[in-house]
């Protein structure tokens, strides 16, 4: 009897542990991603929340985040980067131009600080079609990450989250996409007008009486001109004749 004492014991201590054991909750399951609520929580992100409701393109993301393999990575310019802009930079763009801006923030694929050191350019984005434009292009001074669009280069900071598979990074600029923004082309210039003076035409020349009447009316003439002697001629001897007789 005294040598179960001790096991008795041993079970009587366990007993409140196994119990609470029982009854602690098993880890809830993680949610969907939140891209509004990871831009809220860091503030200053007012405009771009804005235009990516008005293109629908944060609903396009948030669906597209439950089955990518690939994962995705939005560069967010801040409230600043945006108020920052030449006046009507924004505002001027068609509807369709302004779905392209968005996308042209948001690459394919999910990328750490670390992969873009060794990234190859350009990286596409999710505007860029088959033929390639709309990408990216990253280069590293150091542990410094810059990223560039062609019109503007800035440094990436700030992760406002780096996890598999949704990665976001603050900008202090707005990445201007040189399809939308860059140098125009040169309107081509008109072709230089010709010096030399039209010749004139036969009939033109006829109108201004510039050229010389034709052969066969000169030949009309002189032929009346035989007929009116001849008649004159014979006129005559007719005339003499009569006195005669």
């Amino acid at each position: 009897m005294a040598s179960t004492t001790p096991l008795v014991l041993i079970l009587l201590t366990l007993i409140p542990f196994l119990t609470l054991a029982q009854k602690a909750p098993a880890p809830a399951p993680s949610g969907p991603i939140n891209i509004t609520g990871i831009l809220d929580k860091a503030s200053q992100y007012t405009f771009l929340i804005r235009l990516l409701n008005e293109t629908q393109q944060l609903t396009q993301i948030q669906s597209q985040l439950n089955s990518t393999s690939q994962g995705f990575t939005i560069f967010a310019p801040t409230d600043n980067a945006f108020q920052n802009l030449p006046s009507g930079a924004i505002n001027d763009l068609s509807d369709e131009e302004k779905v392209q801006l968005i996308l042209y923030h948001v690459t394919p694929k999910y990328y750490s600080l670390s992969d873009f050191l060794t990234v190859s350019n350009p990286v596409r984005t999710q505007a860029s079609d088959k033929s390639g434009p709309w990408g990216l292009h990253f280069n590293s001074q150091g542990n410094q990450v810059n990223v560039s669009s062609g019109v503007v280069t800035e440094p990436i900071n700030n992760a406002l989250r780096q996890k598999f598979p949704l990665a976001v990074y603050q900008l202090g600029k707005v990445l201007l996409p040189t399809e939308l923004f860059g140098p125009k082309a040169p309107a081509s210039s008109p072709a230089p007008k010709s010096s030399k003076t039209p010749s004139k035409t036969p009939s033109s020349a006829a109108v201004e009486g510039d050229a010389p009447a034709p052969a066969s009316s000169k030949k009309d003439e002189s032929a009346a001109g035989r007929n009116v002697g001849f008649g004159f001629v014979v006129g005559v001897g007719l005339i003499c004749m009569a006195v005669l007789a």
